[in-house]
This record gives structure tokens, C-alpha cells and sequence, in this order.
């Protein structure tokens, strides 16, 4: 895959080269893999290359750069048609409106010096004669500034995004998770009208289909206005909860972002810039996207149900374990928090080809036992019994090999794939959802298993059951992957 600052020009290649920014993020991750399946020649700018490695093509340029440094710029401008603008400072430490308008003046000087006859970028909504947030502010400047560059801008403006993994819809699933009861600000009350990640993609797709010329401004939205108290209210009876929002006068933006700290740690860097933001009323007044492309935005029922179904995909195709040091130490106790999901992994190093390493892997369960506290899990399994679950009765159907879908005791299949992955779905009585994995990578001589174990809890009940049994859990798939890691050693030894 190449990888330079200057990039290579494959003269036999006549298809229009985009310009992609913002891969490693959000949208523009998803956007990556769109604009590869459909056949367009990509290029992607990213300060950190190597964390684009593994998603995307090989056909796929990379190019290092920064949109604050313009001579990094050059370079990745050369030969592109279209640019996509992904990028922004909301994260970042200081004055992030400073650096999102010198990124931008940067990124649109470069792009009319190299002659590019687009920019594609996606901002935020806002009332255009009320008071905005910083954030949205800034998002605001960014599309003036890029278009003052000289190049036509194709500029998205959108509401609260909806989709797995997405900041909005990950603060709303952690805050109905835990919170039976919320003492929320006014903010819950904010109208937004909330779009799918789905269609936020369409339109950056569509975008392309587009003549270049002026600049154009377009204002994108679901089909439904909702306040963030709605969408909760929604998820909550997507997800069977019920749940009781109490609004109050008194919280701040400084209170407010205190308490999303605390109740949504994950967040509690960026909590009173999103707060700031969530103040402000973000409805769609201009309809005009609706003449200009084919998409039909979804409902807020339907975008919240399209995420519950695809946040396991998504979570699966994720190494959660990677914000783990490579010594397998767990980085706080009871498990590392991800959103709303809880993760304990632990890793262990074999003198062992990954065939080996994953024979005792596959042939888990069953007569073969867990290979660790086989007594722990058959009373593990008597009181699944006991409350109507499923037990460990089930077994396996073969002893050597697994194929998904198939049952294993209390768990099924979810993946199977032969010397390097195995995902288990936990069927037994539990307040949440939880998997089990097992992950082998061939590392120099030898091979890497990773165990990861993913509970999602749900309510505060589920927080409990989860923090009452990490000890035994902590104790027991640490000694499963001990001998995991023991018999992968003596079947190479054998």
C-alpha cells in the first residue's frame, strides 16, 4: 500500500481521484469503505497512516498529512477532483475554533493551488438568525472559510447523528442504560431532528454525482423532529426500559457537562462543548436537499432500530481489547469502559503456529469442558436452570470443529473462522447481553491468543451483576486462557 507524502500517479487510470479526509473517524471510516466498494479511485490524508492499515484496500493511496500543516498538503492535492472536508478540532485541547479555521484556510488554499474541482463537507445545523454554540460556531466558519477559498463547496448540514458507535447515540444509549430515573437539564427539551448515519452517507455519496459549480449549502435531516429527551424515550422502548426523565432549570453547561462526565465517563473531555451544542435547536428550515438528491430520510423509530441492530456488527468487527496494554493488564478494575459496554481481556503469547494455538480453542465446551473451574460453570449452569435458562444441557454438536450459528452449551456461535477467530453469544438468564472471543495472531515465531469478554449491561441491575462477579469472572477466564495457552504449547510440543 503506498505510503509517502508525495503520492504515486497511476497514469493508466483514467477514473476521477477523490480525496478523502477524516478516515480514521466516524463517518469518514464508513465513508471509506462506501467509496472503495463502489469503485472510485481514493486517496486518503491521515496524520496517523498507520491506524488505516488494516481497513483500507489495497488499492487505496495513503498520503501523511496535515490539514494544519500546508505543506503537507501539496502533495495530496495533486491530480484529485473531489475532496471530502471530514475534519475537526472539537477534541482537541486550546482554542479548537482557531485551529478548525486554520485547517480549513490551509485544506482551501491547497485545494485551488492544486486545481480541485470540489469540496465536499459535512457541518452542522443551526438557526442562521439565533445564537450558536462554539461548536457549531465553528462548523459554521469552516464552511465560509473553505468556500472563500475559491473552490464550489458542497456543504451538509446535519443534526444529531444516529448510528453504533456515533457520539450522539452513544451518549443517549449510556444515559438510558444506567439512569432508571434522570435529573436532566432544559437541553433534553432542545427540537433537533436526528438523521441515520445511513443517510448522512447517502448524501456524501450523491454529492459526487454532482456537477461542479457553485457552492451550495444543504440542510439534512430525518424525517421526524425529536428533543433528545424523545430519542431516549425511544431507545428506552426499543431496548424494553422504562425510564423517567425529570428536566430541572438549575444545571448549566459547566453542571450539565459535570454530570455527563460522570454519568458517560467516556465522554467527560468534549462533555460542555457537546453540551453547548445540545442547547441550540438544530431543525431543518431548508428542504431543498430533498429536490436536489434521492435520498428519503429515515424516521428517529427506524434510525435507532437500524443502530441496536447494527452496534454488534460493528462491535464485532472492533478489537475492543486494543485500548489494553500488549502485557494484557487490565487499565482500571472491573474491566475497561467502552460507551456503556464493559470489556475484560487478556492476552497470552505461544511458541505455537495459530493452527495450533487455536486447536484447544475450537474444541472448547462440550466433553472437553472450559478447560478452567468446570465446577464454577456447572453451578453456573444448574442456577440458569433454576430461573429458566438454558444451562450447559446443549453440549456440542461435533467435538473438533464449530460452524456459526450452531449451539455450545450456554452460548452460540455468532463467528467461526479456522485458526484465527472465535465469538460466542451468552443464551444464559442474564441482565444484559455478553459475548466471549477468542482471537489468534500469528506474532514473529509464534502466536498471540487474545480472550476477550463483552458485557453489556442492562440497567443499573446489569451494572451490578457485573461488578458483584468480576472477582470470579476476573478468576476464571484468566485460568481458561492459562491452560488455553498451556495445551496449545504441548500440542506443538507433541
Amino acid at each position: 500500500m503506498p505510503l509517502k507524502n508525495t503520492p504515486t500517479v497511476k497514469g493508466s487510470d483514467r477514473r476521477p481521484l477523490v480525496l478523502l479526509t477524516g478516515a480514521t473517524g466516524y463517518v469518514g471510516g464508513r465513508l471509506l469503505n462506501i467509496l472503495e466498494g463502489s469503485g472510485h479511485r481514493l486517496r486518503c490524508l491521515a496524520r496517523r497512516p498507520g491506524a488505516l492499515h488494516a481497513r483500507a484496500a489495497a488499492e487505496t493511496e495513503i498520503v501523511v498529512g496535515d490539514s494544519l500543516d500546508p505543506a503537507s498538503l501539496e502533495g495530496a492535492m495533486q491530480g484529485v477532483q473531489t475532496a471530502y472536508y471530514l475534519v475537526h478540532s472539537m477534541g482537541a485541547g486550546g482554542d479548537f475554533e482557531d485551529k478548525d479555521r486554520q485547517a480549513a484556510w490551509n485544506f482551501g488554499e491547497a485545494a485551488r493551488a492544486a486545481g480541485v474541482k470540489q469540496i465536499i463537507y459535512l457541518g452542522g445545523l443551526g438557526e442562521s438568525d439565533g445564537p450558536l454554540s462554539p461548536h457549531l460556531r465553528s462548523r459554521r466558519e469552516v464552511g465560509r472559510v473553505l468556500r472563500e477559498s475559491g473552490v464550489p463547496v458542497i456543504e451538509f448540514r446535519a443534526s444529531i447523528v444516529i448510528g453504533s458507535g456515533s457520539l450522539s447515540f452513544e451518549m443517549i444509549r449510556a444515559l438510558t442504560e444506567r439512569l432508571p430515573v434522570m435529573i436532566a437539564p432544559r437541553w433534553v427539551a432542545t427540537p433537533a431532528q436526528p438523521i441515520a448515519i445511513e443517510d448522512v452517507l447517502a448524501y456524501l455519496i450523491d454529492a459526487l454525482k454532482l456537477q461542479p459549480g457553485q457552492s451550495r449549502i444543504f440542510e439534512i435531516g430525518g424525517a421526524d423532529q425529536a428533543s433528545y429527551g424523545e430519542i431516549i424515550q425511544e431507545y428506552a422502548r426499543q431496548r424494553g426500559l422504562r425510564r423517567v426523565i425529570i428536566p430541572v432549570p438549575v444545571l448549566t453547561p459547566r453542571l450539565s457537562s459535570l454530570w455527563l462526565g460522570l454519568v458517560t465517563p467516556v465522554y467527560a473531555r468534549i462533555g460542555r462543548k457537546l453540551v453547548e451544542s445540545l442547547r441550540y435547536p438544530t431543525v431543518v428550515r431548508d428542504r431543498s436537499a430533498l429536490q436536489v438528491f434521492s435520498v428519503r430520510p429515515r424516521g428517529i423509530r427506524e434510525a435507532i432500530a437500524r443502530a441496536l441492530l447494527n452496534e454488534d456488527r460493528a462491535f464485532a468487527e472492533t478489537r475492543w481489547s486494543d485500548a489494553l496494554s500488549s502485557g494484557g493488564r487490565l487499565a482500571s478494575w472491573g474491566g475497561v469502559r467502552l460507551g456503556s459496554r464493559l470489556v475484560e481481556s487478556h492476552v497470552a503469547q505461544v511458541r505455537s503456529d495459530p493452527s495450533q494455538a487455536f486447536e484447544p480453542i475450537r474444541r472448547i465446551g462440550g466433553r472437553a469442558g472450559w478447560y478452567y473451574g468446570d465446577w464454577l460453570w456447572r453451578i453456573r449452569g444448574l442456577l440458569d436452570l433454576l430461573v429458566g435458562g438454558v444451562g450447559l444441557r446443549r453440549g456440542r454438536r461435533d467435538p473438533e470443529w464449530l460452524r456459526p450459528g450452531e449451539t455450545l452449551d450456554c452460548w452460540r456461535v455468532e463467528a467461526f473462522e479456522p485458526n484465527r477467530l472465535l465469538r460466542l453469544a451468552a443464551e444464559m438468564k442474564l441482565p444484559g447481553r455478553a459475548w466471549l472471543e477468542f482471537e489468534v495472531e500469528e506474532e514473529g515465531s509464534g502466536s498471540t491468543i487474545r480472550q476477550t469478554a463483552i458485557f453489556d449491561p442492562a440497567g443499573l441491575t446489569g451494572l451490578i451483576y457485573w461488578y458483584a462477579l468480576y472477582p470470579l469472572h476476573h478468576f476464571v477466564f484468566g485460568g481458561m486462557l492459562r491452560q488455553i495457552a498451556a495445551k496449545a504449547t504441548r500440542v506443538r510440543a507433541a
